[in-house]
């Protein structure tokens, strides 16, 4: 048994989904969550520069004492190094493994689409362990920068016509490349599951990364006899506007988060 708490990072509010799953599989367990909201988005930064900020990310949540790291944003894992995995002292996982694992075991055709930001599909992080896992799969990306705009600014109704229309274009290499199973390779993207699904005519299995590193966490918590027993619960730390975080936490959490949010200041990490 092992009471201290979960990390959970991201550039942001998408790593919330990741806590919910997490809620959900583990509800006993007490879960610290940092979302960088003063330098988003990592999407579109360089690699070095999103590496530094990860750095700073862990180093914050090391304050804790926690018993694991989760890197909860895509882009993180896409580009994360061994030395940074090294540097969190504890068991350490970010979205990417964990989800070309599932894409793998699901896929039938071995045709495997990951969708994620611009910087994820630089990185080719998903490729090199699609084919580690499956040599003979062939993968498909495309860039999807307005779907975490869309979802921060709450156009996640499965029929919100903007929304659908960004996602077609989108997912059109996909169809075209007759894929049947998709990679979510940000954790914004399950807001807009039903609108993916719907455009794929339900014929694509999706592969939620955030629910997978999720499921990772449970394995091994159980595994190494380090599950915790008390009453649940999360903090929440942002480097931006406590009451931007609040406002959208709610469309990911599906609760209200007010009372439970601390602003730090980014000169601290």
């Amino acid at each position: 048994m092992d009471q201290r708490a979960i990390g959970v990072f991201d550039s942001g509010l998408g790593g919330l989904t990741t806590v919910r799953e997490l809620r959900r599989l583990l509800p006993e367990e007490h879960i610290i969550y940092f979302g960088d909201t003063g330098r988003v988005p990592y999407g579109s930064r360089g690699r070095e520069i999103i590496r530094k900020y990860a750095v700073q990310d862990i180093r914050f949540l090391r304050r804790f004492d926690v018993k694991i790291i989760i890197a909860a944003c895509g882009t993180v894992s896409s580009v994360i190094t061994p030395e940074i995995v090294e540097s969190a002292g504890v068991p350490f996982s970010g979205v990417v493994l964990p989800a070309a694992q599932a894409a793998c075991a699901a896929s039938t055709n071995g045709r495997i689409g990951v969708i994620g930001t611009a910087a994820t599909l630089r990185s080719g992080a998903y490729g090199r362990a699609i084919r580690g896992i499956r040599p003979d799969a062939h993968t498909f990306g495309n860039a999807c920068p307005l779907f975490v705009p869309l979802v921060e600014n709450g156009f996640i109704q499965p029929d919100n016509e903007i929304t659908i229309k960004v996602a077609q274009t989108y997912l059109q290499p996909m169809i075209e490349n007759e894929v049947d199973t998709l990679i979510l390779g940000c954790t914004h993207y399950p807001l807009i599951r039903p609108v993916i699904d719907r455009l794929l005519r339900s014929r694509v299995t999706l592969i939620d990364s955030g629910a997978q590193v999720a499921r990772w966490a449970q394995t091994l918590l159980t595994r190494e006899d380090m599950l915790g027993a008390g009453n649940g619960g999360a903090e929440y730390y942002v480097s931006d506007s406590p009451e931007m975080f609040i406002e959208t936490a709610g469309i990911f959490l599906g609760e209200d988060v007010h009372g439970n949010v601390t602003q730090i200041d980014l000169d601290t990490l």
